[in-house]
């Protein structure tokens, strides 16, 4: 069976599945759709969790000899397994066909997966999966659903935000779902419950952290290196997600790389900043940034953003972090 995110919450009201599979690229939604399965199980018993991460080479005998140490323990168990790629391979697949099969009312299983692709949304273990429990594909929100997802949320929190409180976040956060999370939880322990508007989104931000995103990308950009790491190493020490840090890197380099093919062409890098709508107070940063580059330099480091972005996720075994001190210390020095 398969159900939209915005009605799991009915869902598991009613009835908890034996198996769930949660499939998408919004991490905040997915993690959220887990944590409402989690605390649904445990109201109903499951006391203890086995996570299994399928990352290449991974033993699939893991995954069935967790079943098979059910029968040793009288307690209800949640089973979760992550497949980073969405392709768990041949054995894979049967392996979790295989377990599917062997849920019952003391055994949860619940894989996670990024969004699939259309054959894999025919593959074995999902049609296993899809038949006997729930899938839920969450979708990512638009641009143009974004304020309104903004706006609710910040209701849920006890925040009751004006039109241009939401906007203002709305444009911060560019479509970043972590961020605008983030954003909203700052707001709610800085300003209390009640009214928000503009100036108040603008203040708190302002005052919330020495260590921002956005500051980290205009020190890079500025040649501060020295700024920039020490920025780097405040997010990390106040437990910002990963994944934030390299959407706003990727985002800038984008940007970078498109003026330097822009100014490769010919045409005006002035031109250019407007149409890609840098705002007035950050042309001088991203002018001395490109001046001090050559051109294909941001290309390469996009190819690193790509690499942090999957060790992020969690498809890759290497450390986000350092790839993104690598990404810094580029934008800033070369």
């Amino acid at each position: 069976m398969k159900i939209n995110v915005n009605q799991l919450s009915t869902h598991l009201k009613k009835s908890l599945a034996p198996c769930y599979l949660v499939t998408g690229d919004e991490h905040l939604l997915v993690d959220e759709a887990l944590d409402a399965i989690r605390a649904a199980a445990r109201e109903q018993g499951f006391t203890s969790r086995d996570l299994h991460v399928a990352t290449t080479g991974f033993d699939w005998t893991q995954l069935s000899d967790s079943g098979a140490n059910l029968s040793l323990f009288a307690e209800k168990r949640i089973i979760e397994l992550r497949v980073p790629t969405g392709k768990p391979g041949r054995a894979g697949s049967q392996a979790i066909a295989d377990f599917v099969d062997v849920t019952d009312s003391d055994l949860l299983f619940i894989v996670v997966a990024p969004k699939l692709d259309r054959n894999s949304q025919s593959a074995k273990w999902v049609k296993a999966l899809d038949g006997k429990g729930v899938s839920i594909p969450v979708w990512p929100i638009g641009l143009r659903e974004l304020p309104g997802w903004i706006a609710e949320r910040m209701r849920k929190t006890g925040l009751q935000p004006d039109r241009d409180a939401v906007t203002l976040i709305a444009d911060r956060v560019e479509g970043n779902l972590l961020a605008a999370g983030q954003e909203i939880e700052k707001l709610r322990l800085i300003l209390g419950e009640g009214k928000v508007t503009a100036d108040d989104v603008g203040n708190a931000v302002a005052n919330s952290s020495r260590y921002d995103v956005f500051k980290l990308v205009d020190a890079a950009l500025g040649g501060d290196a020295k700024r920039a790491l020490r920025i780097l190493s405040g997010l990390r020490a106040e437990g910002i997600e990963p994944v934030i840090v390299v959407w706003a890197l990727t985002r800038e380099l984008r940007t970078l790389a498109s003026l330097t093919d822009t100014v490769a062409r010919g045409a005006d890098l002035a031109n250019g900043m407007r149409n890609h709508r840098v705002w007035q107070n950050r042309q001088a940063l991203v002018r001395n940034c490109i001046g001090r580059h050559k051109h294909g330099d941001f290309h390469q480091l996009l190819k690193s953003a790509s690499r942090a972005d999957q060790a992020a996720k969690g498809q890759t075994s290497s450390d986000p972090w350092q790839i993104s001190t690598d990404i810094v210390l580029g934008i800033s020095t070369r």
